[in-house]
């Protein structure tokens, strides 16, 4: 077996220097200021610095880091953060979009809670563009900083000077860095401003985004390249400019990418990466430049969808001009008192520039929701394209994999005879002595033993029966989710069996039904004390008196007993006076008085001469 050895160690020696050599490390920070409380709003810098950060993220940077609309005290503890990350770091790049002023010689970047009232609030509320060069003044190979703040600023007319001598220039000041490897890349040569541009972003962001990514491009020919193209897009009133050296060789952004030894990417990447640009830019220039790029294909016919898009939304914006001109036309005639027939014209114009404004809301919908469909049939497409070159890759690292393996098998048994003539005779007889290895378990004995341990650690509640159920996989996501495993749930490996024998008790939280509580691995009754009941919450609550209710039925128990009152005769009532004869007293009867009798009246005679009459 010796020889064998020696064999695998060689192949592993080699399979290591065959690796892949250690990547540079590389750190972007990219920040935008656009919404200045004490200046005007500026429209480009985030949708700039949005672009270019996610250029740097396509172009593969380890950490990249972008920050919309700082305050001063949030731009230095970026840039404290990001001089941490550079210490490690063999490029380090920062991109910055606002307001910047130059004061006495020296850049400072504008935050956007910054006031400037007058020449000394410089020093306070703004960022030195030495604090930048600071932050990346660790790396190791290359410092790049990226100023698209030659902007015309609104802080120079309205700030007041504490001497008449302190001078605010125009623009940003010429820069001339120390360290070595260092760049300073202005969007206006020092002394002038730069421009925003018509679109969604400034013409020096969009030549940074199409040139700096491009692989082994040196990054001074690269921004030779983005001056060429700013020049062009600005009629030649705008030349950015580059402060700084670097060494005799070429120094790109992006390195170039080695040549592919195992499976061949898919061509339609880079249609995609062209497509999803275009996508950002959003612009009709830029859509036609990829049709003429691509004019047929899966992507060209999303591109076309696109420019429909653009041209709805055209279309909406000159109708909803012509609306307002029609509007703007009707209040002149009827300022002027035109004549009824010229007012009811303009009248008629502008329901008609209302009515095609609306069609054309109505088309721009129409064209986002076929926009909208195409883009989830292209990442549909794109996803099933993915997994199919996925499993293409798999395929074919197990063919690899099979094929060393038998390399191997054959190689170790052509040397597997030589090692048995050089083995001892003792050696030998004790390896025919050695135990065979234990038979591993069944495909159902091992999900019956996964099962048995779910149940155990309390995540399944029905019976190990050997078939891997939907019960049993949501046992096994449940254990995941309690366990923090990530296995998965439609297969019971040994891996799972290993890990469920590896927990010592119950895992999964015990449920009870409602009027139960859990108590240990047992569910028991809530009972509470005289009073109180269970409460929706599953806790006692105390039982609510009970106000009496006048009900229907005591109203017709009140009516019959006041019907029986009436119908029944009344009882005689005494009226007060006592009469008395010979029998004795008694109270007169009601409906009775006593009346004095005349001296003839024999019964009289012994009551007084009185007598008791009733009616």
């Amino acid at each position: 077996m010796i020889p064998f050895r020696i064999f695998a160690l060689l192949i592993l020696a080699i399979g290591l220097a065959c690796g892949p050599a250690h990547a540079d490390r590389r750190v972007a920070l990219v920040i935008g200021n656009s919404a200045y409380k004490s200046a005007p709003k500026l429209g480009n810098p985030v949708n700039d610095a949005t672009l270019v950060g996610g250029m740097f993220k396509k172009a593969g940077f380890d950490s990249v880091d972008v920050r919309l609309d700082l305050s001063a005290s949030e731009m230095r503890r970026m840039l404290r953060e990001f001089a941490g990350r550079t210490r490690d770091a063999d490029m380090a790049v920062i991109y910055y979009a606002g307001h910047g002023i130059e004061l006495e010689g020296t850049n400072y970047l504008i935050p956007i809670d910054a006031t400037l009232e007058t020449d000394g609030d410089v020093l306070d509320e703004t960022i030195p563009v030495e604090r930048a060069l600071f932050a990346v003044e660790p790396a190791k190979q290359l410092r790049l900083i990226i100023l698209d703040a030659c902007r015309d600023n609104p802080f120079s007319k309205t700030m007041k000077r504490t001497l008449a001598s302190r001078a605010i220039g125009r623009g940003l000041a010429k820069v001339e860095p120390t360290s070595p490897n260092t760049m300073i890349a202005f969007a206006a040569k020092a002394g002038s401003t730069a421009s925003d541009g018509d679109s969604r972003n400034s013409p020096f962001a969009v030549a940074l985004v199409e040139h700096l990514p491009k692989p082994g491009l040196d990054l001074r020919k690269a921004f030779g390249f983005v001056r060429d193209d700013v020049l062009k897009s600005t009629g030649y009133k705008q030349e950015p400019y580059v402060y700084g050296s670097l060494g005799g060789d070429d120094v790109p952004l992006v390195a170039t990418k080695p040549a592919a030894t195992g499976p061949q990417a898919n061509p339609q990447d880079s249609i995609r990466r062209d497509y999803e640009l275009a996508l950002q830019l959003a612009t009709r220039d830029g859509w036609e430049a990829f049709l003429a790029q691509y004019p047929e294909g899966f992507y060209a016919n999303l591109a076309k969808g696109q420019m429909n898009k653009i041209a709805a939304e055209e279309t909406r914006a000159s109708a909803e001009q012509k609306a307002n001109a029609a509007e703007q036309q009707k209040a002149r005639l009827i300022a002027e008192r035109a004549q009824k027939a010229e007012q009811d014209k303009a009248a008629a114009a502008a329901k008609a520039a209302e009515e095609a404004r609306v069609a054309a809301e109505k088309q721009k919908q129409i064209e986002q929701a076929r926009t909208d469909a195409a883009e989830q049939q292209r990442k549909l497409a794109e996803a099933a394209a993915a997994k199919a070159q996925a499993e293409k890759q798999a395929a074919e690292k197990a063919k690899a994999e099979l094929a060393a393996k038998q390399t191997a098998e054959k190689a170790e048994q052509v040397a597997k005879p030589v090692a048995d003539r050089q083995m001892p005779e003792v050696e030998q007889k004790v390896a025919a002595l050695s135990p065979a290895p234990a038979s591993t378990l069944s495909a159902a004995d091992l999900t019956k033993s996964v099962q048995s341990e779910l149940r155990r650690v309390g995540c399944l509640s029905a019976t190990a029966d050997g078939d891997w159920s939907a019960a049993s996989q949501r046992s096994l996501a449940l254990f995941n989710k309690y366990a923090g495993t990530q296995f998965d749930a439609k297969l019971a490996s040994v891996d799972v069996l290993d890990a469920l024998k590896a927990k010592p008790g119950r895992v999964c939280p015990l449920i009870c039904n409602f009027g139960s509580k859990a108590d240990g691995d047992q569910c028991v009754k809530i009972t509470c004390r005289a009073g109180y009941r269970v409460g929706d919450d599953n806790d006692c609550e105390k039982v609510p008196e009970k106000k009496p209710v006048a009900t229907r039925e005591d109203s017709k128990k009140r009516d019959q007993d006041r019907k029986d009152t009436e119908s029944t005769p009344s009882k005689p009532q005494a009226s007060g006076q006592i009469f008395c004869n010979s029998a004795g007293c008694r109270p007169v009867g009601k409906g009775c008085r006593i009346e004095r009798a005349s001296t003839s009246d024999a019964s009289s005679v012994m009551s007084g001469r009185t007598k008791e009459v009733c009616n």
